[in-house]
């Protein structure tokens, strides 16, 4: 692995391990809550334990003075739920803008099965390239989505996490296919690390459940956003999940975790 890319993966995880919250939605679907006052919620975040957080390029300035010395990750495609097709992800950025934006890392989204899947194909390829070249780690998130899809079938996604790692992601996110028996496939079938989506928001017990099952399966990690971002309290639901991810915690413990961090 070039010494480069090494380097700033320890900037995004700790110990291999990666707790990632990702804020890009923005573009997706508007200043949510969580997302208007970003400020805040990137210092709550990180104050409690995540290791990085991702947005698009033009949040940057936001990002670095509220992020307490965690990794940032700039996403570099999108598309809205407003648009013809939420699937068809499109170019935003370049692994030099990251750069200059102050990037440890960039990611970028693949549905693997969709209509675009051809040209999402090519644009990660491009990537890859690139951030080989300036010595930066790329986040495939690979999802198995399009026409007639099972979205959280394991053997869909071991395919698409399996991709990412073809060609050249270092770390593979995708959606978790609802338990730690099944996700041992996905994780099986890369040498990548694979952190999985949170999806939609849940319980807080069915998020920090689903985070267990991760960890059990042999995942090495999460990347949640709306469950975190738009929690009551992002900063004591991070400390929950941290709490799982890094310290191996049952949910029982987590849930104390999330408890205490709340009052």
């Amino acid at each position: 692995m070039h010494t480069g890319i090494s380097a700033r993966l320890d900037r995004i995880g700790t110990e291999g391990r990666y707790l990632n919250v990702p804020m890009d939605h923005g573009i997706t679907i508007g200043a949510t809550d969580g997302l208007r006052d970003i400020e805040s919620t990137i210092d709550a975040v990180t104050a409690a334990g995540a290791d990085s957080v991702l947005t698009q390029k033009g949040l940057a300035e936001r990002v670095h003075p509220n992020r307490n010395g965690a990794g940032y990750v700039v996403h570099l495609n999108a598309s809205t739920t407003m648009g013809p097709d939420a699937n068809d992800k499109r170019i935003t950025g370049t692994v030099r803008e990251a750069v200059r934006a102050g990037a440890d890392a960039v990611s970028y989204h693949i549905n693997v099965g969709s209509d675009s899947e051809p040209e999402q194909i090519e644009d990660l390829a491009q990537v890859t390239a690139e951030a080989g070249e300036l010595g930066v780690p790329v986040l495939a998130m690979t999802y198995a989505r399009g026409p007639g899809i099972d979205e959280g079938d394991a053997e869909s996604l071991a395919h698409a996490v399996r991709l990412g790692e073809e060609l050249g992601a270092d770390v593979v996110k995708t959606a978790y296919s609802g338990d730690a028996d099944s996700f041992e496939r996905v994780v099986a079938a890369t040498a990548c690390p694979v952190i999985a989506a949170g999806g939609s928001p849940r319980t807080d017990r069915e998020m920090l459940q689903q985070v267990r099952g991760v960890i059990d399966a042999g995942g090495a990690g999460v990347s949640m956003g709306r469950s975190v971002f738009q929690h009551e309290a992002p900063g004591a639901m991070t400390a929950a999940v941290s709490a799982i991810v890094h310290d191996d915690a049952s949910v029982g413990t987590a849930l104390a975790t999330l408890e205490e961090a709340e009052t």
